[in-house]
Order: structure tokens, then C-alpha cells, then sequence
């Protein structure tokens, strides 16, 4: 291994923890809620919004993206390039599961 790939598969596997204490802290529902609905929402409808459903889906969604990472970590170290085709339905999971997670969320909010 060289020193390049050392470095890029420390970065990596450093990437993938900050995810895991990330969805850690979104399940426990503690920390800044890092989710557009909060983010872009005002002040006033922050108050007053139901943040379980956003921490659930964020920490859902960091959790999938520290195993994504992961896998590419340990592409790297492994040096198989057949590894990275595993992140593909992580990938598609991901995208999958934010956007029906976003409208069930919306649809519960209009009820």
C-alpha cells in the first residue's frame, strides 16, 4: 500500500466515524439537527416542529453513509476495485429512503 492510499483510507475510515457518532447523537435526538426541514425552517416554526421524525431520518441517513464509506475504506486498504460496486445499493438506499422518509414526514405534518 502505498503512501497516498494510506492517507486517502485514514480519511475515509476518519469520515465514517464522524458519521457514526453523528447518527449516534440524531438517535438519541441530541446535537444540531442537521436536516433541511430544520435548517430552512424560521424561527417561529422551529419552535413549535416536531424534531423526532428529522432526527430519526438523519441519523438513518448518516448510518448508511458511514457504511458507504466504509466499504470505501476498505476498497482502498484491500485494493479491490470490485468492493466499490457494493456502495451502489447503499446508494440507492439512501436516496431511496430520504425521499419516501421526506414525503411521509410531510404527509403526517399535514395531518
Amino acid at each position: 500500500m502505498s503512501t497516498g492510499e494510506l492517507i486517502v483510507s485514514i480519511i475515509v475510515f476518519m469520515i465514517a466515524i464522524a458519521l457514526i457518532f453523528l447518527a449516534i447523537f440524531h438517535f438519541g435526538e441530541r446535537g444540531h439537527l442537521f436536516n433541511n426541514a430544520y435548517i430552512y425552517a424560521s424561527k417561529t416554526q422551529r419552535e413549535t416542529m416536531n424534531k423526532k421524525p428529522y432526527y430519526r431520518q438523519s441519523a438513518v441517513v448518516f448510518c448508511l453513509l458511514s457504511i458507504i464509506f466504509i466499504i470505501i475504506g476498505l476498497a482502498v486498504v484491500l485494493q479491490n476495485s470490485r468492493l466499490f460496486f457494493l456502495e451502489i445499493p447503499f446508494f440507492i438506499i439512501v436516496i431511496v429512503y430520504a425521499i419516501i422518509s421526506t414525503l411521509k414526514i410531510n404527509k403526517q405534518n399535514e395531518d
